[in-house]
């Protein structure tokens, strides 16, 4: 016995789902073409071993907070939720250029959100699986009821321009979803963990410019990704053959469709729809996944209702996925 006070906590809800989706890309596109007049490379070399057509970079004065504002935004319409509902904003990211003042509250405020709870995640390109996890959880939890996550990044920023391995890769947008309350679970459970004794396979130099062991990364992926895609759907109650829309992280066309391959091979649907955004948004990391459903939504191929696997990977090496219900 103690004369302690007892404490209480905040009611929680049963479940939690996306209520909207919204994503930004800079308008400057760039092909295949455009980077062979600055480096060895070609159209065709390019296709063949990631799969990309075009990417969009940002301009020198556009910001990661001023695309993550612009998604955040979006995301917020598309849900129907005044900023004034939202407590919490989460913005994975890896790419902020100072690691204070945090994105998230100068994008808050930018967007009209009063006080929130406001703090950045880096988990890579994992990020937004991480961030949409940690999101369900305070809502479940009671600690939050509404929660903007926003995956944003200006990776042009840290890629060497003529850097062949990587500068044909990576780009700059932003992608966000809005996360609430529910009475029956919408969202399930993160799968998430991370490889750290491979932690040197991708990282920055020591001039701030991404590095990785493009092979080495392409065969764990390739190796590691799909179980952890089954492991999201098995705590989520889920079997392949439910899954209507894979939503990988946008790293390597070839990487996707492994990892699609192998899920079909466990029983996933021929009909399952498979995100291939990179072929003309190429990696942007943390930004991949809600970007690819934003695109998907808007084009028809993910519809409201459908439920979605998505799973993230990237430097860490750090890697999450869970299904959710398309809002």
């Amino acid at each position: 016995m103690t004369d302690r006070p007892a404490l209480s906590l905040n009611p929680g809800s049963r479940g939690s789902r996306v209520l909207g989706v919204g994503s930004y890309q800079p308008e400057r596109v760039v092909t295949n073409d455009d980077l062979a007049k600055i480096m060895d490379t070609n159209d065709e070399w390019i296709r063949t071993r990631v799969g990309i057509v075009e990417r969009r970079f940002a301009d020198k004065g556009e910001l990661l907070t001023d695309m993550a504002v612009a998604a955040g935004t979006a995301a917020l319409a598309d849900a129907g939720v005044d900023p004034s509902e939202v407590d919490t904003v989460i913005l994975p990211n890896c790419t902020m250029p100072t690691p204070i003042p945090n994105a998230a509250a100068q994008v808050a405020a930018r967007i009209g959100i009063p006080s929130p709870g406001a703090f950045d995640l880096n988990a890579a390109c994992a990020g937004f699986c991480y961030g949409l996890g940690v999101a369900s959880d305070l809502i479940r939890g009671g600690s939050a009821k509404k929660v903007l996550v926003i995956g944003a990044e200006k990776l042009t920023d840290s890629v060497n321009p003529v850097d062949r391995a990587n500068a044909i890769i990576f780009a700059d947008g932003a992608g966000a979803a809005v996360v609430g309350p529910s009475d029956e679970p919408q969202i399930g459970p993160v799968s998430w963990g991370s490889a750290g004794d491979l932690v040197d396979l991708i990282g920055m130099t020591e001039d701030k410019f991404i590095y990785q062991e493009g092979q080495s990364v392409f065969r764990w992926a390739t190796t590691k990704i799909a179980p952890i895609a089954m492991q999201a759907l098995d705590v989520a109650g889920l079997k392949p053959s439910d899954v209507d829309v894979l939503i990988p992280h946008q790293a390597n066309l070839r990487i996707v469709e492994a990892i699609a391959k192998k899920l079909r091979a466990n029983g996933a649907r021929e009909d399952m729809v498979v995100a291939d955004d990179i072929k003309y948004s190429g990696n942007t990391s943390s930004a991949s996944i809600p970007l690819a459903l934003d695109h998907m939504r808007k084009a028809g191929t993910a519809k409201p209702g459908d439920v979605v696997l998505a799973v993230g990977f990237g430097a860490g090496l750090s890697y999450a996925g869970q299904a959710f219900v398309c809002p």
